[in-house]
This record gives structure tokens, C-alpha cells and sequence, in this order.
């Protein structure tokens, strides 16, 4: 059962509560190049990004927020750190939500600028601390990097806004060790009920990276922790969300798009499956309606392992059969299969 938490707004997208579980990502780009920025988004729409976030380095960042929010679709986070006048800039220029840890941006004053912006424009405010970035005087309290010290390092950044009456607020608390990782978003889960911002940081290359997303992300959201996810890549963040909705629709939280179930292959595969696999994902990751289509390498526990697919194909010697919910419907040569398949895809 999920944990219950508040419900923010960012942009037109609900966070927290009964909310579908989002994705996020960030951009790669530097943010005034506002054509490289706004067709790197575009990519990430497609791929089913819900929200994007991106650095906001400097005030020609922060100036090109209005242009870029024209050409795209989905909320726009701003990234900001240490320069509350960049934070006070971007929300001039729409941003739909910070990223920003009040005590890191100086004085009670200049923090009072922000929050009072953000209240006037309903822009929430989401506190990141990761396990880089732990305040000195709790690392020395609680002895190093550990769930304590990064728990309540973010609540002294949660404090400061709530001081101020300030509380549409997000957290997050990432670090590149899963087990931390998990550690942490479960002791803070039973401290607030802010909305949860779930990630594995630095997680590295796309294959190291999706499994340490997947096995933190994964256990937390299984637990019912977590409100929002990013998966941190290095590589193209268009990866990210396909990695972020495939961990969402293993768990049954996300209810959308092509599920592909197939075999890994054995002695008994007598067509060209992987070839198989990988022409009907490309020829239906486009497609939103949700379907689970079953590739299997044959004819003898093809139709019934994937007894629950809408729609498969088990492959025999140089044929294969068609088969939805587990009943034969067709026999079809191994060059039309794909063809075969999608033509009856079209009838469901």
C-alpha cells in the first residue's frame, strides 16, 4: 500500500497523494541554447517524460525559461544552486518548481525573497540533499555519510521553509549506494508526509545504472515509497525514462504502452527470436495503449507461459504460430510474422 503523502502541484502535473507515480528526467543541454534545449525536451515527451528539469547556471539560463516553456509541453523545473537571484529569475520566467536547498542561499532575507515569490505563484519547492552534499555539522553529529545524516540534514532545509510558512515542498535524498539509498527514503518516509522524489544518483552507464535504478528504485516503490522518480544515467536522458517507465510497469504503476513478454532463448529456438524482439518493440514503442504481446521461441510453451499476453507469436522451424490469450490462432511463415502480428495488433 502506498505511504500517504501531500499533494503538490508542479505545473499542471500532481505530485504526492493518489497521484500516478511520474517521470522525470534532465536535460544534458546548457539551458540558453533554448533550440538544443527545447528539442532534447521534445525527445523526452515523446519517451514519456512527465517533467523536466534543467541547470539554471546563470541569469541568460534563468532568461531563456519563458522561450523554452512556449515550444514544450511538460512542467519545467529550474535547477538552481547557491544564487537566489537566479531562484527569484527563473520563477520571474516561469519555472513550475525549484530545485533548491534554502539554508545553501544565504541570509534569512534572501531566503524570505524566494519562498515569498514561490508563494505568490504557487511554485513549489523541492529540497535535494545527496550523499555529496550533507551538511558538515551533521556528518560530524551522526559520524559520516549514513541515513541519519542525511535525513536530517534535509530537514533543516525542510524547517527553514516551514518557518516561513511555507510547506508545498518535495524531498529528495539520493544517494550512488542502493543500500543507502533505500535506508534513507525509509527513515524519512516515517519522519514527513512531503511528497518523495525517489533516485539512485550518479547511478553511472546506462547498463550499471538501470540496475542499480531498478533495484533501489524498485524496492522502495514496492514498499510504497515514493511519489516522483528519476533515473540518473550517463548517457542520453531519453534512456532515463524508458528505464523509469519500464520500473513503473513492472510493478503494475504504470498502466500504458506495449509490455513485451519473451523467452531468453534455448536448444529448442528455431527462429530468429532476438531479430523478432527487437523489430516488434521498434515497431510498437509507439503505440499507448496498454498490451502485453508475448514473443516466444516455440511452439511447445509458447502459448502457454504467455497464457496472460493479449497477443504473441511462438516460433517454430522457419514458421511460427499467432496466438491470443493463449489460444492458436494462426500459422504464419517466419518472414511474416512481424507483418502478421501487427495486422492483428490493429484488430484489439
Amino acid at each position: 500500500m502506498r505511504n500517504k503523502t501531500k499533494t503538490i502541484m508542479i505545473g499542471n502535473v500532481p505530485v504526492g497523494g493518489d497521484s500516478p507515480i511520474s517521470v522525470q528526467s534532465m536535460t544534458n543541454t546548457v539551458t540558453s541554447d533554448i533550440a538544443g534545449t527545447v528539442e532534447q525536451i521534445k525527445r523526452l515527451e515523446e519517451a514519456g517524460c512527465d517533467i523536466i528539469r534543467a541547470a539554471v547556471t546563470d541569469l541568460e539560463d534563468a532568461e531563456a525559461i519563458g522561450r523554452i516553456k512556449e515550444q514544450i509541453m511538460i512542467p519545467f523545473i529550474a535547477d538552481i544552486q547557491y544564487d537566489y537571484r537566479l531562484a527569484i529569475a527563473a520563477v520571474e520566467n516561469g519555472a513550475d518548481c525549484l530545485r533548491l536547498n534554502p539554508g545553501n542561499i544565504g541570509s534569512k532575507t534572501r531566503v524570505k525573497e524566494v519562498v515569498s515569490i514561490c508563494q505568490d505563484r504557487q511554485i513549489p519547492i523541492r529540497i535535494g540533499v545527496n550523499s555529496g552534499s550533507i551538511n558538515k555539522k551533521h556528518l560530524e553529529k551522526y559520524g559520516g555519510v549514513n541515513a541519519n545524516s542525511m535525513v536530517y540534514s534535509a530537514l533543516e532545509h525542510v524547517r527553514i521553509l516551514e518557518d516561513l510558512d511555507f510547506t508545498d515542498i518535495k524531498i529528495s535524498l539520493k544517494a550512488s549506494n542502493v543500500p543507502l539509498t533505500i535506508q534513507t527514503y525509509r527513515k524519512i518516509s516515517e519522519k514527513v508526509e512531503y511528497p518523495l522524489h525517489l533516485g539512485v544518483t550518479e547511478a553511472g552507464p546506462v547498463w550499471r545504472g538501470t540496475v542499480k535504478s531498478a533495484v533501489g528504485i524498485g524496492t522502495l516503490l514496492s514498499m510504497g515509497i515514493g511519489d516522483t522518480i528519476r533515473i540518473s544515467l550517463t548517457g542520453d536522458p531519453v534512456e532515463e525514462i524508458r528505464v523509469g517507465r519500464e520500473i513503473l510497469r513492472s510493478l503494475d504503476l504504470l498502466d500504458e504502452g506495449i509490455e513485451i513478454i519473451s523467452c531468453p532463448t534455448c536448444g529448442r529456438t528455431e527462429v530468429d527470436l532476438i531479430g523478432l524482439v527487437e523489430k516488434v518493440e521498434k515497431e510498437l514503442g509507439r503505440i499507448e495503449k496498454p498490451l502485453k504481446v508475448a514473443i516466444m521461441g516455440c511452439p511447445v510453451n509458447g502459448p502457454g507461459e504467455a497464457r496472460e499476453a493479449d497477443i504473441g507469436i511462438a516460433g517454430g522451424q522457419g514458421e511460427g504460430l499467432i496466438f491470443k490469450r493463449g489460444r492458436v490462432i494462426k500459422k504464419v511463415k517466419e518472414e511474416l510474422l512481424i507483418d502478421e502480428l501487427l495486422r492483428e495488433i490493429k484488430t484489439l
